[in-house]
């Protein structure tokens, strides 16, 4: 029976599996680390005595692609979220608070209610920023909107940072509008904030390796790919040291590894960079986080401040520090990071004096592919000149940026490719 090998169990392997093993296709799985999800798991901390995310993850209602993935394994009640498309927020050195709430409907009369945009922003500037959607390639979202309005470190600098893993000044704008395009744009029925319930491994990655599983495939942890071997315009043979694979006739390979990794396995392409960074810090409190100022949403985002996000789950408050390699916060020693970002928690919470018990700080050193214009130019086709190859990951031209959504999308379509091919041997 033919097979479908698929190098790494991050999410875009994952999804790629899953499409497969729907179809029928004899699906084995290899990952090099002893756990699947990559930049998206779960585990137990010891210092917090917690399970924790390895980073913090928003979801949006207009993600389709990431919801059809919870369906299909089972999965479709793991996310919550406020019943409207509502985004709190506060302003640490000022205590001002407020919430963007968008309106069902594809016309946007939240922009004309003072009460449901963001304060101090005017209609001009909402006008203003429309030419997002006309960005060209080499258009960075600084170059569009402006900097000097309320809009643009209220609005545009956090979702920017949220979005695309990098400032407004090398953020591509063509890839801020396609979230745009396909949430906000939409109204608010797609534009609802979600985040899972009980972390990301239980929502995105344990239901699929018991779907997986249960449909026949295999799933091989540390199991490491040394090298690929190409013959005749195509791959035959994967080599993980001990063991060596030959590939088949009728066999396919998808490589949904990170493009560092990919660089060491493919020398000859030429993916954007992975060098972009997200710090987290997870602070677990002596009781749990009051719910009142998060009303229903399970985050805060937070301005005029290092902390960008917080998330919260009982007596767990998780702060996420976006594009940490551009702000200068790689350099900020672990200690001093976490003890100055809980008093920006502390007012954001309004937490008062509240004490932390214990915190874990996570640097993500290659958390995205680079998404400025010049990386966004780099980015693969999902179709090699190798005729049994295919390419999966977020580094890859899905026309979203590197998101859980685009890293699902970029598997689905990598399926999809391999099954036609199938199809037509």
């Amino acid at each position: 029976m033919t097979r479908v090998h698929i190098i790494g169990a991050g999410l875009s392997g994952l999804a790629a599996a899953v499409r497969l093993v729907e179809t029928g296709a004899k699906v084995v799985i290899h990952e090099s680390s002893g756990h699947a999800g990559g930049r998206c798991r779960s585990f137990h901390d010891r210092t917090l005595e917690r399970d924790i995310d390895n980073g913090n993850h928003l979801i949006m209602s207009g993600n389709r692609s990431a919801l059809d993935y919870l369906k299909r394994i089972g999965a479709q009640d793991a996310l919550t979220g406020p019943a409207d498309a509502s985004y709190p927020f506060v302003d640490v050195k000022s205590g001002e608070r407020w919430r963007v709430t968008i309106n069902d409907g594809i016309i946007p009369f939240w922009v004309f209610d003072p009460a449901r945009r963001v304060p101090g922003a005017t209609l001009f500037d909402f006008a203003k920023a429309a030419g997002v959607a006309f960005a060209r390639k080499g258009q960075t979202v600084a170059d569009i909107v402006d900097k000097k309005s309320v809009l643009y470190a209220r609005f545009w600098e956090p979702l920017t940072l949220a979005a695309l893993n990098t400032t407004p000044d090398l953020g591509q704008a063509r890839l801020l509008w396609s979230v745009i395009r396909e949430t906000f744009l939409l109204g608010g029925a797609a534009s609802r904030p979600l985040a899972a319930k009980k972390g990301l491994g239980p929502a995105f990655i344990d239901p699929a390796l018991n779907h997986l599983q249960s449909n026949g495939a295999e799933i091989r942890f540390n199991a490491r790919l040394r090298a690929a071997e190409f013959s005749a315009g195509r791959i035959s043979a994967l080599d993980f040291g001990e063991d060596k694979i030959a590939i088949g006739a009728g066999d396919e390979v998808i490589f949904a590894v990170p493009p560092s990794r990919l660089k060491q396995l493919m020398p000859e392409v030429d993916p954007p960079g992975d060098n972009t960074s997200i710090l987290n810090v997870h602070y677990r409190t002596p009781r749990p986080v009051p719910a009142a100022l998060l009303e229903g949403a399970p985050f805060i985002g937070m301005i005029s401040s290092d902390a960008q996000w917080a998330f919260v789950r009982d007596d767990v408050v998780s702060l996420t520090v976006s594009a940490s390699h551009a702000i200068g916060m790689d350099e900020t020693p672990n200690r001093k990071a976490a003890d100055d970002m809980w008093r920006e928690t502390q007012i954001a919470l309004g937490l008062g004096d509240m004490r932390y018990e214990a915190v874990r700080v996570i640097r993500e050193r290659r958390a995205t592919p680079d998404q400025s214009p010049e990386g966004a130019a780099k980015r693969l086709k999902p179709q090699t000149r190798w005729s049994n190859l295919t390419l999966a990951g977020d580094h890859t031209a899905t026309g979203v940026p590197a998101t859980i959504e685009g890293s699902i999308r970029s598997g689905d379509r990598a399926a999809a490719i391999v099954s036609k091919r199938r199809r037509t041997a």
